[in-house]
């Protein structure tokens, strides 16, 4: 997983916030999950995928897709940078970027990785995928997966508290 999972420190002229998530706006986090997806290990489907979580505060966490002999063991790009950004302490999320090189289209997040993704990020999160082509698509995470499963968590204290 260290090769997949990378941080990288975006620029300060980068870290500027946009009311509506733009193709320029996604310019970095796309170019740094298409450099993830060159890490991919997926040697049976040959369908590299890289993915790129902005972290609240502009960093940037990689992931790229790891396959297995046993395909259902087969980890996504999208819940590779996630899991990286967890195991550094990040928990608050501004956007994702989804980069598959070898597709004609856009990858979206598979059901796994949308229900993981649900732990974390709002239904107005903002989500760019890109194949092959110059063409992006930008959608918002309620839109890919408007009824998430969602269990009330206990809080520290013994509350229960209802996740989105």
């Amino acid at each position: 997983m260290a090769r997949c999972a990378r941080i990288l420190a975006a620029p300060a002229s980068k870290r500027s916030i946009m009311k509506a998530p733009s193709r320029v706006s996604f310019d970095l986090l796309l170019a740094a999950a298409r450099k993830a997806a060159r890490m991919a290990y997926a040697p049976y489907s040959r369908f590299p995928v890289g993915a790129a979580l902005e972290i609240e505060d502009g960093r940037i966490v990689t992931g790229c897709n790891i396959e297995n002999a046993s395909y259902g063991l087969t980890i996504c790009a999208e819940r590779v940078a996630l899991g990286a950004a967890l195991a550094q302490g990040f928990r608050r999320f501004k956007r994702l970027a989804i980069v598959a090189p070898r597709s004609p289209y856009p990858p979206s997040p598979c059901g796994a990785c949308r229900q993981v993704l649900a732990e974390f990020v709002p239904p107005g999160f903002p989500i760019a995928m890109q194949g092959r082509t110059p063409a992006v698509t930008i959608r918002t995470f309620g839109s890919l997966w408007p009824l998430p499963f969602v269990l009330k968590k206990t809080t520290r204290r013994g509350r229960t508290a209802q996740t989105t």
